[in-house]
């Protein structure tokens, strides 16, 4: 009620300057966060999406028997202040299931849980390489025998902190 009274004692000059004021001192904020340049991740942000898309990963394949076999959480020196994070895990689909499948099926699956983008293969069940710039992670889906999953991943090098 305060601001109506005031506003309705101002001249059109005092109006005009209050109004653009105000429109200034809202607007300011989001100006100062549209000029500064996203860093993206730190290397511990960037590991927790790692093992999040790995184990989704493994989930979505209905994998059983998940095991994690590289607990990441650890920044590994890249060198000038940056570091990077692995994740690995293996799981079990049926033991007639031939490696080659198997890493079609865990390609075929990726979609449903993060946009990859294909890095390199070789021959057929040969791991497969993928990353994302997005979030900044590379993942490798690969089966070391028939009826198992292994998937491995790390981050770029990033920001520690």
């Amino acid at each position: 009620m305060e601001a109506q009274t005031m506003l309705g004692l101002m001249g059109p000059d005092s109006l005009r300057r209050y109004l653009a004021l105000a429109l200034l001192v809202s607007l300011t904020p989001m100006a100062m966060t549209s000029c500064s340049s996203d860093t993206g991740p730190t290397a511990t942000q960037a590991g927790q999406t790692l093992k999040k898309h790995i184990l989704q990963l493994l989930k979505e394949r209905n994998a059983e028997n998940v095991v994690v076999t590289d607990p990441g959480g650890k920044d590994i020196p890249c060198g000038d202040g940056k570091a990077k994070q692995t994740f690995a895990a293996t799981g079990d689909d049926l033991p007639e299931r031939k490696p080659d499948v198997l890493v079609d099926s865990l390609w075929g699956a990726l979609g449903r849980v993060a946009p990859y983008e294909f890095v390199s293969a070789g021959d057929p069940g040969a791991p497969v390489r993928l990353q994302s710039k997005m979030t900044r992670t590379v993942l490798v889906l690969s089966s070391p025998r028939s009826g198992k999953y292994l998937v491995t991943g790390e981050t770029f090098c990033l920001d520690e902190e």
